[in-house]
């Protein structure tokens, strides 16, 4: 009866997105101009809202930015019917800034800041582990964005179609700019492991690192090549308390592109669960390395179902990420009293000097397909996080498979508003199916794009 619910549920948001479009796209004019622009300053910006169920669940934080799925739980939460936020993509403001200086060279910036469409609030993961000391009921975890001002990217630049680009501030990892460029969902919350956790990509590990505080970037381009490199140096306040590099190679040459990653980063916080008496908290610091390959293939196929559309065409995505964590280089009391992003303190080691007795490594893997015919889309992916048995917080950890398989239709009015609904699938297996319960999420909303 349940199963049968659920299928309703998803067939009730396919059949939304089907009667909004018989609105057609030519009935719904857009009131937005092609962009807010002014002396080569831009604001853009998302918001995300709609319903969403999940068969195990918790009910949604005003601070965390996504439903969870429980994992590793013998008494997983019940089923919930919802309101939801940013189930398709993260709702932020950003500000970015063009200006030509002459010569070819071009000053540019960035800074943007996402945050909870239906509490108001600036998207804060540290925030959502304090509520769940005081509230086991609600959903919580670590992330890249904890409460800062401008918890996306902050950074400011030269570009020069010659040199190259280069930038300083807060910055996308190359890891995170992969997953948004070749995951099926492109890091969607509700459709995509890989963009609900960041630990299993983009943050090779430890979800708070998919983005890098004081960092510098450098990209460039030759032709169909380019190449980048990457450095952080870390510190108090930061979610990589030593340093980083990353490096990137890839081409893109007419429908195909693949691009190659290495990333090696050292004190990485990782926020286990916070305490609300002192605001602050428990972690565990580890040495993560990772590399990667990621690729799409994009084929036109002339023609859609409307005759002045433009052309229907279907893109197939792949993609594999190997990380091994270690422990840092130096012991786990010594970051005692730091603080990770946000300003949050670091007041305790989780469990002793050392989480990792020997190596715990996570190896991703997905594919999927978008097939494109006018206003419509429609997006089929799987994933798989593979972890390993290890040894480490006084005892032998059990790893094991999940799976996650998904269905996404998106309907786009124009430009800046479109609906969309979709259903996943995730299934347990190995050692972690004794201790988790597989979960079915249905998530249907509206986005609007400036």
């Amino acid at each position: 009866m349940r199963k049968l619910l659920i299928c309703a549920l998803a067939l009730g948001g396919f059949a939304a997105s089907a009667q909004a479009a018989d609105l057609s796209v030519d009935s719904l004019k857009d009131p937005l101009p092609e962009k807010l622009s002014f002396a080569g300053v831009t604001v853009y910006g998302t918001i995300d809202v709609g319903y969403g169920y999940q068969e195990h669940g918790y009910p949604i934080s005003s601070s965390f930015y996504e439903l969870n799925y429980p994992m590793n739980s013998n008494t997983p939460p019940k089923s919930l019917s919802t309101l939801n936020n940013n189930a398709m993509s993260q709702s932020m403001v950003g500000v970015k800034v063009e200006e030509s200086l002459g010569m070819g060279f071009v000053a540019l910036g960035k800074m943007e800041t996402g945050f909870n469409p239906l509490s108001g609030e600036l998207a804060d993961a540290c925030k959502s582990l304090i509520q769940k000391s005081t509230n086991a009921n609600v959903s919580s975890g670590d992330g890249s964005r904890c409460g800062q001002f401008f918890n996306g990217q902050a950074y400011g630049g030269l570009s020069n179609s010659s040199y190259g680009t280069l930038t300083v501030g807060r910055q996308n990892s190359f890891m995170t700019d992969g997953v948004g460029t070749y995951d099926p969902n492109h890091g969607s919350y509700a459709f995509s492991y890989i963009g609900y956790t960041g630990s299993s990509a983009a943050g090779i590990g430890s979800t708070e690192t998919a983005r890098w505080d004081n960092s510098v970037k450098y990209l460039y381009q030759f032709g169909p090549v380019h190449a980048g490199a990457m450095y952080a140096k870390g510190g108090d306040g930061s979610s990589i308390q030593d340093d980083a590099v990353g490096g990137n190679a890839g081409f893109a040459w007419k429908g195909l592109a693949v691009d190659a990653y290495y990333t090696k980063e050292n004190g990485s916080v990782n926020a286990i669960a916070g305490v609300a008496a002192t605001n602050s908290l428990t972690y565990n610091i580890s040495n993560n390395e990772a590399y990667s390959i990621m690729g799409k293939y994009t084929y036109d196929l002339g023609g859609s179902f409307k005759d002045d559309a433009p052309s229907a065409k279907v893109t197939v995505f792949g993609g594999y990420v190997h990380t091994d964590m270690t422990n840092p280089d130096k012991t786990q009391d010594s970051y005692k009293n730091s603080h990770t992003i946000g300003g949050y303190l670091l007041s305790g080691v989780n469990v002793g000097e050392s989480p990792f007795g020997t190596t715990k490594t996570l190896q991703t893997y997905w594919a999927g397909a978008t097939y494109e015919t006018g206003p419509w889309a429609f997006t089929g992916a799987w994933y798989r996080l593979n972890q390993n048995d290890y040894t480490g917080f006084g005892a032998t950890v059990a790893g094991g498979n999940l799976d996650e398989i998904s269905g996404v239709v998106d309907y786009k009015f124009n430009k800046h508003f479109d609906v969309y609904s979709g259903v996943s699938y995730i299934d347990y297996s190995g050692n972690w199916q004794k201790t988790t319960h597989d979960n079915v999420n249905v998530a249907t909303g509206l986005r609007l794009k400036f």
